[in-house]
């Protein structure tokens, strides 16, 4: 990365002493830590508690009293299972951690003895932040989304210090996306780059500039061991060149990726069990008394300390519970050198300039107008990438258009009531137009909290930009519908007339559309939103002084007329229709209303409905239209700056995690996770029928499978994405699929399963040695994709029973189809949580959940597309043990997979591992120990050994090439794969006739009947509105307020 730097910044120490963080939790008893579930009166109930004095509030600690110095020129690896506060801690040093009334944070941060509070705002301009989350804009390329972040971050350094050097190609060329650099980032609805391509945009992202620390929170999810290592080594050597402080917390960093650390730091439960120099901390926990297996990596070794997993390397009496490792910490010579470290002076070195250098950067690399300018450009892409929403806004303004128009064509003038129903109706439509953006709007709030927490524009200059971007829209849809219905509905025929309608149209469109992009960022979830526009939509168009005129509304109401801006859009059409010169006249259709009502004809049909007569009154409405837009984009503003909801990080209540003797005896028989709940002194009985599910085994084949699809830039010229593959999977055995990043893995896994939908396939795809038909990919096979997916207000049981009535065919009996679920929740270790609803779940419950909802279909063949993606070495080893269970059933299961463990490696019977561009470098048994692998590759010429203790997962990929921006042509692995023993083992499967296999028949498109399809659909509805107090809660109110407005407005009405 030190091509993408700019002038190299003076280096900083941070320092944080004493450093802790606590959640107050509201809980109905004390002694009951269990979440309910969040039912609309579960939630009325603690609203009611948390407002009485007799409330019970319990503190969690996330962070407990923690002190440290991470010094410059080196990198810091944090390590910690799921839940000990690693992104809390990172979020709390990089300025980025979101402080709530029920949060408290004590201690102090300081950089360069600046503290941090000091540095609030700036401080993004000194500390990068690499989030673990993704939060992109999917329509946006590769290279645009690093494009924008090096204008908002590098530009300025970079043609101050570097002109000529395109920082954002030399990026990606490091980031290895070249490949991908013209795909969109896509999201669950839309498919682009995989999910390690991604996780790479969103480090590159936030890498641009020069500044002097960095912080990236489990940047490996997605990666390969070798990518991931090449990522980490070019931050050592900027750590290293330039005195960059690189602080890295990492899931599953295997042996060579944990050499390239200075110091470690390990956390569990909030508590920091050990940080010092990575190459004392062995001696350090031999010290006290736990000895690691030579066949355990370092860092899955140290993550297992202060669980129950650590009783098999104790070799004497140890510590047991994190606090104890604590305690032992605080008393160790590591530790007193580091409060000898953290309480001298600052070095000279550092000190020098440091003030006067952070005095002169400034808050925003850019200036206003060119941040404006950056965000217009960016906005615009997005808004024309969104091909579905404008060509069914503009279909929908000429079929309202014309369909309004019809029905008041050539209207009377003479009707005020028509004609002022026509101006509603024109305005109206401008505003239910812009109501349907709410759902964008709310979308891009992660993506603007991210960037603007890493000052890549001011808030000011996204609100006018955003604005800007809906301006085509507004413009399209106002000369579209505006015309249709001037002209057909007959308007004044003038040209200033239709000028000035479609003035007001416009201004009133975007005015709403400032309405409503404000509701998007105050209120805190979708739900809220689209209940408060709703509600809005209702009381602008009551009080607009067409429903109800303005005298006839209570004055205690009037202020809702006033400030409405469908009232001033309405008022400004009519106005400009009555006051024309060929309706200021007294006589009119032979009627004299100057005689008659001492008026003129366009005075007396506005003022019927309460309308000012005066043509002033139009200007004024355009000027107030102005007003009132810009008063709510500065309402939009101080939201956005000051109050922008960000959910702060998940703090459970669970009891105590005491490694006793009892649950080390339990310990022995699977892993266990502090992060997740478990109820491991339940034993749960599973049918024995159950375990034999009744399924037809069924072998996978694939042969001579090719994928292409059209060029980026010739769509007549294709590009072959697969060349060639062949492979095949057994019953009772576990397949993995494994390659260099660009291999093609998930492409060949959504090939086999029938997942591709654009491109062009050839070649067979057999099921027990019959060409695979739709239908019986459908029915007999299960697909765990890599996003987890999931009705989350349902809970993990109700997922499996949905999941295993509809899917499993009906002539399984009920009772047979609830022991699947147990024996889900069994294989995944679910039970303990098996009630908890799916909504905040961790990331390792979801993947367990994803997994569960295809095995409970009871599936012969079973698709696994990164199951361990984002989850720690035990989680990933937990996850692959379910898996080798339901292996063990008699499933064919296949399996993508980018940084296995050692161990988790060893759980795969065969391997298909494929290189950059779609080819097969090897096929076949791993062998006991993935011996059979590792001999394969050792008798290949100039292809080093393997190294004693050495992953052989880790070993194959950086033998092939693998990693980031790495060629892996140096070596013809494909010709060298046919011409070797397993090539032609794999060939003579083929011939061999597979006539004794049983054919897979199914009948029915559909597994369940049409009853219990609507039963469990009508059921999952029932309990997703009940399960979502917002919405439930937000109508209930809504509807409240609409009733009473109703009912005063109208209490005197009269009905004869």
């Amino acid at each position: 990365m030190e091509d993408v730097l700019g002038e190299l910044h003076p280096r900083m120490e941070i320092r944080f002493e004493r450093l802790s963080v606590s959640a107050d939790i509201i809980v109905k008893d004390e002694t009951q830590l269990k979440a309910e579930l969040p039912t609309l009166s579960n939630v009325i109930k603690t609203e009611v508690m948390r407002m009485t004095a007799s409330k019970r509030v319990v503190t969690k600690q996330i962070l407990r009293s923690m002190s440290g110095v991470l010094r410059p020129g080196t990198m810091t690896l944090v390590l910690g299972q799921p839940g000990s506060g690693k992104s809390a801690l990172m979020k709390i040093l990089s300025g980025r951690f979101p402080v709530k009334s029920n949060i408290t944070v004590e201690g102090q941060v300081t950089y360069n003895d600046s503290p941090q509070l000091e540095l609030r705002a700036k401080l993004p301009q000194f500390v990068s932040y690499v989030d673990q989350r993704d939060r992109h804009y999917p329509t946006l390329t590769v290279k645009e989304t690093l494009q924008f972040a090096y204008e908002c971050s590098g530009e300025v350094l970079s043609k101050r210090d570097m002109a000529g050097i395109l920082d954002t190609s030399r990026a990606i060329q490091q980031l290895g996306l070249e490949n991908c650099q013209n795909t969109v980032l896509g999201d669950t609805m839309l498919r682009g780059v995989s999910g390690g391509e991604r996780k790479r945009v969103t480090t590159g992202e936030m890498t641009f500039g020069s500044k002097p620390v960095l912080m990236m929170d489990e940047i490996s999810t997605g990666l390969d061991s070798a990518a991931t290592f090449d990522i980490v080594s070019s931050q050592q050597k900027l750590a290293k060149s330039f005195g960059k402080t690189v602080v890295i917390s990492l899931l599953q960093p295997s042996p060579e990726v944990f050499e390239l650390f200075d110091d470690v730091l390990l956390l569990n439960d909030g508590y920091v069990l050990y940080h010092g120099p990575r190459s004392q901390v062995m001696n350090y926990f031999e010290g006290l008394g736990f000895k690691r297996p030579p066949s355990r990596d370092v860092a899955d070794f140290l993550m297992d300390l202060g669980t129950v997993k650590q009783h098999q390397y104790e070799v004497e009496v140890a510590p047991r519970k994190p606090s104890e490792f604590a305690g032992h910490f605080e008393r160790s010579f590591i530790y007193a050198h580091m409060l000898d470290t953290l309480r001298a002076p600052l070095n000279s070195s550092l000190l020098e300039g440091s003030k006067e250098y952070i005095a002169t950067i400034p808050e925003f690399n850019q200036g206003f107008w060119s941040n404006t300018s950056t965000l217009i450009k960016r906005q615009l892409k997005v808004f024309s990438r969104d091909r579905t929403l404008i060509s069914s806004r503009v279909f929908m303004s000429f079929l309202l258009g014309l369909l309004n128009a019809s029905s008041f064509f050539q209207f009377d003038e003479v009707d005020a009531q028509l004609v002022m129903g026509i101006a509603y109706v024109v305005v109206g439509f401008v505003m239910i137009g812009q109501s349907a953006q709410v759902p964008a709007f709310v979308a891009i709030r992660d993506v603007f909290k991210k960037q603007r927490r890493a000052n890549f524009f001011r808030t000011s200059a996204f609100v006018l930009a955003t604005s800007t971007s809906q301006i085509p829209l507004a413009v399209i849809e106002t000369l579209i519908f505006g015309s249709i219905m001037y002209w057909m509905c007959g308007f004044v025929s003038t040209v200033q007339g239709f000028v000035v309608f479609e003035l007001v149209l416009f201004l009133s469109s975007m005015v709403f559309g400032a309405w409503f992009f404000f509701l998007a960022v105050v209120c805190p979830d979708l739900n809220v939103a689209n209940a408060i526009a709703m509600l809005s939509d209702l009381l602008f168009t009551i009080y607009s002084g067409f429903a109800i005129t303005k005298g006839e509304i209570p004055s205690y109401l009037l202020w809702i007329y006033w400030i409405s801006p469908l009232t001033w859009g309405i008022r400004a059409v009519a106005v400009n229709q009555y006051t024309n010169s060929s309706f200021d006249v007294c006589i009119y259709r032979d009627v004299d209303y100057c005689e008659k009502y001492d008026m003129t004809m366009g005075a007396y049909s506005l003022s019927s409905f309460d309308v000012q007569t005066e043509r002033y009154w139009l200007w004024l409405g355009i000027f107030v239209l102005i007003a009132i837009y810009v008063v709510f984009m500065i309402m939009t503003w101080i939201v956005l700056e000051y109050y922008c909801y960000e959910n702060a990080p998940n703090a459970t209540l669970e009891a105590e995690n005491k490694v006793t003797v009892d649950n080390l005896v339990q310990a022995k028989q699977g892993y266990n996770l502090i992060e997740t709940p478990r109820s491991a002194d339940v034993r749960v009985e599973v049918d024995e029928s159950a375990k034999r599910p009744q399924l037809i085994p069924v072998t996978l084949a694939f042969k001579d499978l090719w994928y292409s699809v059209p060029g980026p830039e010739n769509a007549k010229a294709s590009i072959n994405l697969l060349k060639g593959i062949s492979g095949f999977a057994l019953p009772g055995t576990i397949t993995a699929l494994m390659g260099s990043s660009g291999a093609g893995k998930t492409t060949l896994m959504d090939v086999i399963a029938g997942r591709k939908t654009g491109g062009t396939i050839r070649g067979e795809v057999l099921l027990n040695g019959y060409p695979a038909t739709e239908l019986a990919i459908r029915r007999a096979t299960g697909y765990c994709e890599q996003v987890d997916i999931h009705s989350d207000a349902s809970t993990f049981r109700e997922a499996l029973t949905f999941s295993a009535f509809l899917r499993q065919d009906a002539a399984v009996s009920d009772i047979e189809k609830y022991n699947t679920v147990n024996e889900c929740l069994d294989l995944l270790d679910l039970h303990s949580i098996a009630d908890q609803i799916i909504r905040n779940s961790s990331a390792e419950q979801m993947k367990r959940l994803t997994i569960g909802v295809e095995l409970a279909a009871q599936p012969s063949v079973l698709f696994l597309d990164e199951p361990t993606s984002g989850l720690d070495a035990r989680s990933a080893k937990l996850i692959m043990d379910g898996v080798r269970k339901v292996a063990d059933t008699g499933r064919t299961v296949i399996c993508t997979i980018h940084q296995p463990s050692a161990e988790v490696f060893c759980v795969f019977d065969r391997l298909l591992l494929l290189k950059r561009g779609g080819e097969t470098v090897f096929f076949g048994d791993l062998g006991e120990n993935a011996s059979t692998l590792i001999d394969y590759f050792e008798t290949i010429d100039g292809v080093p050994k393997l190294a004693k203790d050495y992953n052989p997962a880790t070993w194959m990929l950086e033998v092939i090439g693998a990693g980031v921006g790495k060629c892996d042509d140096k070596f013809d692995f494909v010709s060298c794969f046919k011409n070797s023993e397993h090539f032609y083992l794999l060939q003579d499967y083929f011939s061999v006739s597979k006539s004794s296999l049983q054919p897979l028949t199914f009948t029915r498109k559909r597994a369940a009947s049409n009853v219990t399809q609507a039963k469990f659909l009508l059921n999952r509805f029932f309990d997703l509105y009940w399960w979502t107090p917002s919405y439930n809660l937000t109508r209930f109110i809504v509807s409240i307020i609409i009733g009473v407005a109703f009912g005063i407005t109208f209490i005197d009405a009269e009905y004869s």
